[in-house]
């Protein structure tokens, strides 16, 4: 089974602030830029005087805009740990790791609605807490390599650089832990 790849969408965007869709030759809104994502479609935004791509910074309103609605995705926590890189040694990592671990937690997706959908008490956060304390920890102990003050339980040496074989094995780790999860659920219908 093969990924769709998705269409690359080109936007403009004009001094007025309309976005312009030059598939379909339409202006369209941030809300449909949304449908475009999760469609599965990619867009490229460019501002139609200079040419210069602007998609990070419509992305990053679109993210905005959503969270202002209250419909939030990022804990106060996480925003802060995110501003206190900039400017860090680890800045130009960050990003490639961030991406590696939203890419692998996109494509467990499917298996984690299961395992939600599967659970029958009201209150499953139990579980999800436990769930995101796992992954924090992952990232903690990535940070540590990263920075070269992993503690003594780790495999690596302390100044030993990170490599991205030492990225797989960790993203491997996270997917055998999502799979146990998924076998232990007693209420697993796949069993």
């Amino acid at each position: 089974m093969s990924a769709k790849k998705p269409r690359k969408i080109v936007i403009k965007k004009y001094a007025n602030r309309r976005l312009y869709n030059t598939d379909t030759s339409t202006y369209v809104t941030l809300a449909e830029l949304i449908n475009i994502v999760k469609a599965g479609d990619d867009f490229e935004v460019s501002d139609a005087k200079t040419g210069e791509d602007i998609t990070r910074s419509v992305l990053t309103q679109i993210i905005l805009e959503e969270e202002s609605k209250g419909e939030t995705l990022l804990p106060i926590d996480f925003l802060r740990q995110i501003i206190g890189f900039y400017g860090d040694s680890l800045q130009a990592v960050l990003p490639r790791y961030l991406e590696t671990t939203m890419r692998t937690f996109s494509g467990n997706q499917d298996k984690f609605r299961q395992y939600l959908q599967g659970m029958t008490n009201l209150f499953p956060f139990g579980n999800f807490e436990e769930f995101s304390r796992q992954q924090l920890n992952i990232f903690e102990q990535t940070m540590k390599m990263l920075t070269g003050f992993a503690g003594p339980s780790s495999e690596r040496p302390a100044n030993a650089p990170i490599t991205a074989y030492d990225l797989q094995k960790q993203i491997s780790s996270l997917q055998k832990k999502l799979d146990e999860i998924h076998k232990t659920d007693p209420k697993n219908p796949e069993k």
